[in-house]
């Protein structure tokens, strides 16, 4: 195996799907001898190529710890790691590398800020925000820390289309509000939420915002600072990373005042029996030893995306998007569910009456991957009367064949299952 770079060149590359496909080896298998056709990215991307073999290059040639070594693979090992955080800070927009906290995923990284900053800030009758769309990570992690300081969740709601309601927005917010939740794009149904706009209402209110962006780093070109976000979180394995890695950007104001999430290893500055001196951002979040091969696989995977051009990427997954939309207007019995105007690469359905389990397993025997159920946001699925729906999410390596190939596979599974 060849060594791989960690820095892929910065020169753009032609968006070719076709050719963009030949980079990631799972998309050459064959399910049940049908050659594979993935479209279940909002649960999971596919790595390329580059990110697979920065992982193997580097326990094959510079596994050790970081930080507190002084030998040579230690050395190696800090340089790739920490380079990844700086990739990082450069792909959202950060102000400082102090600001990017590695964490095992959005979901830890939700966590961590409710039980740093929520512990500490927020109390008995205060109030926290959320919204329909929400993922069961944006808002469990909210509910056990009302249960813990007797706080109260309120919920913005949704419309038919599955777009929040920003007028109900400015009516809950009060004095009590203490912090914002919010997707920035729903995994159940794609809609882009005005995440600019927002911010702004809660900002006039003096109230921080927690930016789930799991499904927009994907598809979105997405800068912290134009944004005003207090905190945004993504997962590597979402942007086509390793799976066990992930991002917590937090305004440096913030991640100062905010007591550590765990204890031990790189997170100290000095420890005796009587008293810990913490360590300094970004370290003071980061117990343990870290996935150093997670961080620096998820740097190559940035580096990947940005050589294809994000705004490239946005337009061709858009056009595949409503190539989709029109395919599935021509199939009476398909009910597309939520239909916002402004929405990512994401189609939720049903059909016919059949239940989305069994849509999905006749699908996969046609080579085809989607996801079915409630996709982690059993609340949104109870606003709008399902038990469940078939999703089919893209990403960049997805092409108009691909969609012909769904298309013709749920016309068999309406002859199969009648």
């Amino acid at each position: 195996m060849k060594t791989p770079p960690y820095n892929l060149q910065e020169e753009k590359m032609v968006l070719d799907p076709e050719k963009i496909k030949k980079d990631f080896p799972i998309l050459n298998r064959k399910i049940h001898g049908k050659p594979l056709v993935y479209l279940d990215n909002a649960a999971t991307t596919q790595k390329p190529l580059a990110v697979i073999e920065a992982i193997h290059h580097y326990y094959l040639n510079e596994n050790s710890n970081i930080h507190r070594g002084v030998h040579t693979l230690s050395e190696q090992a800090t340089l790739a790691y920490e380079g990844a955080r700086e990739k990082i800070r450069a792909f959202i927009g950060a102000k400082e590398t102090s600001e990017i906290i590695f964490v095992r995923g959005a979901t830890e990284g939700i966590n961590l800020i409710a039980q740093t900053y929520g512990r500490k800030f927020i109390g008995s009758g205060d109030e926290i925000v959320i919204s329909t769309l929400e993922h069961h990570s944006n808002i469990v992690p909210w509910q056990i820390l009302c249960e813990q300081v007797g706080a109260k969740l309120r919920v913005i709601p949704i419309n038919d289309k599955g777009e929040l309601l920003i007028e109900d927005l400015k009516k809950i917010i009060n004095a009590k509000t203490k912090l914002m939740g919010i997707t920035h794009v729903s995994n159940a149904l794609g809609t882009i939420v005005p995440l600019k706009e927002i911010i702004k209402i809660a900002h006039e209110q003096n109230i921080p915002v927690v930016v789930d962006g799991a499904q927009a780093i994907p598809h979105l070109k997405v800068n912290v600072q134009e944004l005003d976000a207090d905190f945004y979180l993504f997962s590597g394995h979402k942007v086509y990373g390793p799976t066990g890695i992930g991002v917590v950007y937090g305004k440096k104001n913030f991640l100062e005042i905010m007591p550590p999430y765990q204890g031990g290893g790189d997170m100290i500055s000095s420890v005796t029996f009587e008293k810990t001196e913490y360590n300094i951002l970004p370290f003071k979040f980061e117990a343990g030893t870290p996935h150093i091969a997670g961080a620096i696989g998820l740097g190559v995977a940035l580096d990947y995306l940005k050589t294809l051009d994000l705004e490239k990427v946005a337009l061709y997954e858009n056009e595949l998007l409503s190539y989709a939309l029109e395919k599935s207007s021509e199939m009476a019995d398909l009910q597309i569910i939520g239909q916002s105007v402004d929405r990512a690469g994401v189609i939720s359905f049903n059909l016919a009456q059949l239940h989305a389990h069994d849509v999905g397993t006749v699908l996969d025997r046609h080579g085809i991957a989607i996801r079915a159920g409630h996709h982690c946001a059993m609340p949104l699925m109870k606003r709008l009367g399902l038990e469940a729906t078939c999703r089919v999410s893209f990403a960049v390596y997805n092409t108009k064949e691909d969609v012909d190939s769904l298309f013709k596979a749920l016309q068999k599974t309406l002859e199969v299952l009648g």
